[in-house]
């Protein structure tokens, strides 16, 4: 067995149909120069027949990240497999496709209505059909942990024959125990006649919390490729967590002797770019990227770790990237200074946007002494969304106290004519929503409002994450501020931006004039 591990991240896949995690093109773009930075082997980066815009944050990342595979996911049908092949075009022998049915009872039974037979000859069909197409080819049996082991010997072994390189087992829906994974991996390797031919792959849910073991249950037997997320990001529970993974093989290298290509040191910034992004928040007891996780509150942990620090730190922060969680930037510094962080952080920045950046840097430090990786982070992704901005905050103002009931006017720019609304709240941001929400259609639901600050001190940017739904639709999008009152109005415009046929509500609205 190789001892060389292969990373697949999903990020941009399974993390995004994680509730209210929808990403836009821009958004996405980030995230995967970020990883292939991180030195992620492939970069499965959408669902192209999902909708237009998946297909093209495909083909862009396709054209613009360079270093690693990109992949797309298909359905064993020819219309997925031709757009996955259409969108990852640009990477040319960089490219795979992804392709995917059941193979458990239940799901051919219930969800395809399609005999084992069946299942098996659409498989070997949509694996033709992607061989003609791309250069190298992965197969996915879908729910394979509660799979029958002679089927899927059956269909690896025939889709291997067809032109897969890579086969991935997944635990779907996260049912599997280690020791079951672990010997399901081995008994394929060993009873599919044709198994080295092929790199078996496992993809772990976590509805159990098993992700991670599982994971590595399937490396001891002979798995080479993992597919995971930043901060194990996914659907219902999540998926494996990379950075895990990725430190567990080399914090115990002595057990596993296996290597990947990961730069471990990039590892926090690149789970705080996703979590500010998809504004799904980092518990802070997080193994590796919480905020907690090199923290020491007990006496006699401080007392061991003043004395030496392995005592009760299994891995130095700065492994993992925590000697970069702060840079002392301020008002005096300069462009220069500023584009070498950005550097550091992974994102390349010309110098036309870095003007527009450096504006936005300087307005922050004039309310704050330092600013920190984060309240940069934050920065750029307050400039990106410049562009698809219909709606923009032209003032607001708040006036609240204890013997008074919140009253907040808000003035905005809806497709560049001037509206303004004035209305009452149980608190300030209450009372700033109501007057936001009174001039725009439609206005969403509200399914989650949360603060967290970015940085310490008093001074601190406040960071509001806010998600609304419109119909079937659900928008995530985040404003920070030093006054948590504008960016909590920042993030609930962001949000409406993101709803289609977002436009000025007519009715209430006291048209003001350009």
């Amino acid at each position: 067995m190789s001892d060389r591990l292969y990373i697949f991240d999903t990020t941009l896949r399974d993390g995004e149909q994680s509730p209210g995690c929808s990403m836009n093109i821009e958004e996405k773009l980030r995230i995967a120069h970020a990883l292939s930075a991180l030195g992620v082997d492939i970069i499965e980066a959408g669902f192209p027949v999902a909708s237009p815009d998946d297909f093209q944050s495909v083909f862009r990342i396709a054209s613009d990240v360079k270093g690693c595979r990109i992949a797309g996911l298909a359905r064993a049908h020819p219309k997925d497999i031709q757009g996955v092949a259409d969108a990852i075009k640009p990477a040319g022998d960089r490219g795979r496709i992804h392709t995917f049915i059941a193979t458990s009872p239940i799901h051919m039974e219930a969800k395809l209505r399609m005999s084992p037979d069946e299942v098996v000859e659409r498989a070997v069909m949509a694996v033709k059909q992607a061989r003609s197409l791309a250069a190298e080819v992965e197969f996915s049996a879908e729910d394979a942990g509660r799979s029958d082991d002679d089927f899927l010997c059956r269909i690896v072994e025939k889709v291997i024959d067809a032109g897969a390189s890579i086969i991935n087992i997944p635990d779907t829906v996260g049912y599997m125990t280690p020791d079951e994974f672990g010997l399901k991996i081995k008994h394929l390797r060993e009873r599919v006649p044709n198994a080295d031919k092929a790199i078996f792959s496992v993809h772990c849910h976590n509805d159990l919390g098993l992700a991670v073991a599982n994971s590595l249950a399937a490396v001891e037997n002979g798995a080479r490729q993992v597919e995971c997320t930043i901060n194990g990001l996914g659907e219902r529970a999540g998926n494996a967590a990379l950075e895990e993974i990725v430190m567990i093989l080399r914090t115990r290298a002595d057990r596993y002797a296996i290597q990947t290509g990961i730069k471990t040191e990039k590892i926090v910034a690149t789970s705080k770019l996703v979590s500010q992004i998809t504004g799904m928040p980092v518990q802070a007891n997080k193994a590796i990227v919480g905020a907690n996780a090199f923290a020491h509150e007990s006496g006699i942990h401080q007392d061991g770790v003043l004395k030496h620090k392995k005592t009760y730190e299994i891995m130095t922060p700065e492994s993992v990237g925590w000697n970069t969680n702060r840079m002392v930037l301020g008002k005096h510094s300069g462009r220069a200074a500023l584009k070498s962080r950005y550097a550091e952080l992974g994102v390349d920045i010309d110098d036309e946007k870095l003007n527009v950046v450096f504006e936005r840097f300087k307005s922050l430090a004039d309310k704050k002494k330092d600013i920190f990786d984060e309240d940069l982070q934050s920065i750029l992704s307050a400039d990106e969304e410049i562009d698809m901005e219909r709606i923009k905050l032209v003032s607001l103002h708040v006036a609240s106290g204890t013997q008074d009931t919140p009253v907040a006017a808000v003035k905005l720019d809806i497709g560049g004519d001037i509206f303004e609304a004035t209305a009452r709240g149980d608190g300030p941001v209450d009372a700033a929503f109501k007057a936001i929400k009174s001039l725009v259609e439609p206005n969403g639901k509200l399914l989650l409002y949360s603060v967290n600050a970015i940085t310490a001190g008093t001074d601190a940017q406040g960071e509001v994450t806010v998600r609304l739904q419109d119909e079937d639709r659900i928008v995530n999008a985040q404003g920070s501020d030093t006054d948590i009152v504008v960016a909590s109005a920042k993030a609930l415009i962001a949000a409406l931006n993101k709803l289609p046929n977002m436009h000025a509500r007519e009715v209430h609205a006291q048209y003001s004039g350009v």
